[in-house]
């Protein structure tokens, strides 16, 4: 499959929503809050949603 610009950009989009969750974030919560939930398996899942 080529990859148009459009399907591209919404890759990239994706990729950079999809990134870990800040580290201060993770002291404020008191390590509640550990990963992204929309990281696992992003590009594997149906839509491009994250």
């Amino acid at each position: 499959m080529a990859k148009t610009l459009p399907v591209k950009k919404r890759l990239a989009a994706a990729l950079k929503r999809a990134k870990g969750v800040p580290a201060w974030i993770i002291v404020r919560t008191g390590q509640e809050v550990r990963v992204s939930h929309r990281r696992r398996n992003w590009r594997n899942s149906g839509r491009i949603k994250p």
